[in-house]
């Protein structure tokens, strides 16, 4: 998964315009599995194109092809703390980066916000069956148990088991105030917990953070349970 150099050159190159702090990953058996989205999460990218009010205290901290990647602040220090306390992937629905888009389900579908956006879905059985070679645990390491996904799109996991994702509010470069992934910010403050919790479902019921999963009292669950009901029945 996600910080697992892939066999592809190009790959590595992306990863090495991208000044994160990235460990290999390191599997224990005691600790449970982080999975973090990348865009919106840990970092802000965008095309140029797009109209982004940038603060004049920041300058780009790296590219990605056409786009401009500005890092989260304090992102190296929350990367380093999520390292020592779980077993860490990363996992972004853009092409070509780390457990990337070649790894969602492709619904077909563009998303409600974003007509010209496809609409993928992050399924945490792919991981939890070690539908990849490039995985390195063997299948049933990881179940809904132990494995928390963070995504600031709740619509990318239709299709997980309940409590098993929380979903922040994205992150943009504009947010110049943004200590979330901060030594007492909300989110570190959040996983401390969850690292202690026996199981991770009772803790994210029993602790709600960030956005709310999408239910049938979502103003467009006919939209939504029609994804549902269609790769549902896939499984």
């Amino acid at each position: 998964m996600a910080v697992i150099p892939g066999k592809n050159r190009e790959n590595e190159d992306d990863i090495e315009r991208l000044p994160l702090v990235l460990e290999r990953l390191k599997i224990t058996d005691s600790k449970k599995l982080l999975v973090l989205d990348l865009n919106g999460l840990l970092v802000h990218t965008f095309t140029r194109s797009k109209k982004v009010q940038i603060p004049n205290s920041r300058s780009p901290d790296g590219t990605i092809g056409r786009k401009v990647v500005f890092k989260r602040p304090f992102c190296d220090e929350f990367l380093r703390f999520c390292f020592q306390r779980f077993d860490v992937g990363i996992w972004s629905s853009a092409q070509k980066f780390l457990q990337d888009q070649s790894d969602c389900t492709n619904t077909g579908m563009k998303t409600i916000e974003d007509r010209h956006k496809p609409l993928f879905l992050k399924e945490l059985k792919k991981i939890w069956d070690n539908q990849s070679c490039d995985l390195p645990w063997s299948k049933g390491r990881y179940t809904s148990s132990n494995t928390l996904l963070i995504d600031d799109s709740p619509y990318k996991s239709l299709l997980n088991p309940p409590n098993s994702v929380i979903f922040p509010s994205p992150y943009a470069v504009e947010h110049v105030d943004d200590d979330g992934l901060g030594l007492g910010g909300e989110l570190r403050v959040f996983l401390d917990g969850l690292a202690e919790a026996e199981d991770i479902p009772s803790y994210v019921a029993s602790h709600p953070f960030g956005q709310p999963a999408i239910t049938d009292a979502d103003p467009n669950w006919d939209f939504y349970s029609e994804i549902i009901h269609a790769f549902s029945n896939d499984q």
